[in-house]
């Protein structure tokens, strides 16, 4: 023999495989942890979004400004029309009952896009 060595030992290999399935076993649970996360984290921005929108609107309502307009509870229709490009597909509005002129109420924005769906809650700023 020339003593030149061809390819891996049986232990090089088995070693690799070893690591990679700790890896795998590691990895997976965080990712799995980490797309339920991201789904309540839209469903955050798109609270947030509607709660700044109608404290804007309150406020251009109360200026006589022609584009606001009457809000007197969690109308998903309603709350589509308050944001820039309109409400994203698989969310919608629950609760929060009605409410009078400046007073708040919670609504609920429900994520649909993701199993389990995600909520948050938006409040809302009434005006009419």
């Amino acid at each position: 023999m020339d003593g030149k060595q061809q390819g891996f030992t049986l232990i090089e290999l088995v070693v690799v495989i070893v690591i990679l399935g700790i890896l795998s076993a590691v990895a997976l649970p965080r990712f799995v942890d980490l797309s339920s996360q991201a789904g309540r984290a839209a469903a955050q921005g798109v609270a947030g979004s509607i709660s700044s929108s109608t404290s804007i609107n309150y406020a251009a309502r109360k200026a006589n400004h022609g584009s606001a307009i009457a809000i007197s509870g969690c109308s998903t229709a309603t709350m589509s029309t308050l944001l820039a490009g309109g409400l994203p597909s698989g969310y919608t509005f629950t609760g929060g009952g009605i409410c009078a002129d400046g007073q708040t109420t919670s609504c609920t924005v429900t994520n649909n896009n993701v199993t389990p769906p995600q909520t948050a809650s938006a409040v809302v700023l009434c005006v009419n």
